[in-house]
């Protein structure tokens, strides 16, 4: 049946639009003057977003996306609608690679259970691999022991899964890796847990390298004299990520990150299993850290992750980087979704995309999270 969203703030990718109805059934139909004949959601004055899309994500209220646990995943995917979030990629942690492969599988079997009308949670949309090709010297909280060199043969078969994968561009048969991908898949190659200078990290950028891994974090930094990973990240035209929680990046920088990348700016929570928790001691990748209020370190101090939740990255994002709301919004929506090649489908409004929609109040609380036209959250 036709519904239609009524009283709301409509957020577009460059626009807020009010006096309008956002019609839709399991996709957009598009938005009208009035709503007659159709199912009425009165959004009371909130604003009616695009639903958010979390493109790096571990882990949430105790589930572990390298747990290789298919509950767990789908508690996650349940648990992510009150953020907000009605799609997601579950990401991998650098862990054995037998691991990693039961891992993929499960998500595979998972995808296509995730678009029924009857999941109770958010649309997983494939596999983020964080690692295992990766620069022991910026491991960061991933397990050197299960840190591989880059080898295109191993993530071929699982093509289908895997949207987004972070390597090391710089470790020995980085080029090839990059070349074989680039001909092979449609998998989006992210700079991360990188050592590479920054004409290392152009080089990469020029085969095809399209996004930088939660930008700052396990990389090389902006210096004058080799501007680093963080450097060609700011000055090409590949997605940066950004785990916008004011801990893993001053909020200072997110005027910076706004001028610098634009609409090539994705927010992510790169949140681990601590995520919605208390305090206390946790593991990730088999590693354990501790949770003190927004900070999760190893015991020698190294920071494991965030318990960001993604429309609060989307709220620190407008409050901290100037930016209207239907900019924040679009960070964490459209932009993620480009940067995974998913934007065909989702990440916004427009007439014929699944209809995942959500309703934020002017706090970024999650009202109503709507997956492919469904309720699938109501807050109480």
């Amino acid at each position: 049946m036709k519904k239609a969203i009524i009283n709301g703030r409509i957020l577009l990718p460059d626009a807020e639009i009010a006096g309008k109805a956002l019609l839709f059934d399991e996709t957009i139909i598009g938005i009208a003057d009035d709503a007659a004949g159709a199912e009425i959601i009165d959004a009371a004055g909130a604003y009616v977003s695009p639903g958010l899309i979390d493109v790096h994500t571990h882990g949430y209220q105790g589930a572990d996306v390298s747990d290789a646990d298919k509950d767990g995943i789908r508690n996650m995917a349940k648990g992510f609608l009150q953020n907000g979030v009605t799609a997601f990629l579950p990401t991998t942690m650098t862990v054995a690679w037998d691991t990693l492969e039961t891992v993929f599988g499960q998500i595979r079997e998972l995808m296509p259970e995730s678009r029924r009308g009857d999941f109770p949670g958010a649309e997983i949309l494939g596999c983020h691999a964080e690692g295992p090709f990766i620069n022991p010297g910026k491991k960061g909280a991933q397990a050197e022991s299960a840190i591989l060199p880059p080898d295109a043969g191993k993530i071929l078969p699982w093509k289908d899964v895997i949207r987004v994968i972070t390597f090391a561009p710089e470790m020995p048969g980085g080029e090839a890796f990059i070349r074989t991908l680039k001909e092979k898949t449609d998998i989006r190659l992210s700079i991360g847990h990188t050592g590479a200078n920054f004409d290392q990290a152009m080089a990469a950028i020029a085969l095809g390298a399209s996004r930088t891994t939660h930008t700052f974090n396990a990389m090389t930094p902006l210096h004058h004299r080799d501007p680093g990973v963080v450097g060609a990240a700011l000055s090409s035209d590949v997605y940066a990520e950004l785990i916008a929680d004011t801990f893993h990046v001053n909020k200072g920088l997110f005027p910076l990150m706004r001028k610098a990348k634009g609409n090539r700016l994705v927010l992510i929570t790169d949140s681990v299993r601590a995520t919605g928790m208390p305090d206390g001691k946790y593991t990730l990748g088999g590693q354990e850290f501790t949770l003190k209020g927004i900070e999760c370190r190893m015991a020698d101090g190294t920071i494991a992750g965030s318990v960001l939740k993604l429309n609060e990255a989307v709220r620190n994002y407008r409050d901290f980087g100037g930016v209207p709301m239907h900019t924040a919004v679009r960070a964490a929506s459209l932009n993620a979704a480009e940067s995974a090649g998913l934007e065909k489908s989702k990440g916004s409004l427009e007439a014929g995309k699944d209809a995942d929609i959500t309703l934020l109040d002017e706090n970024c609380r999650v009202l109503r999270t709507i997956v492919r036209g469904e309720t699938k959250y109501l807050r109480a």
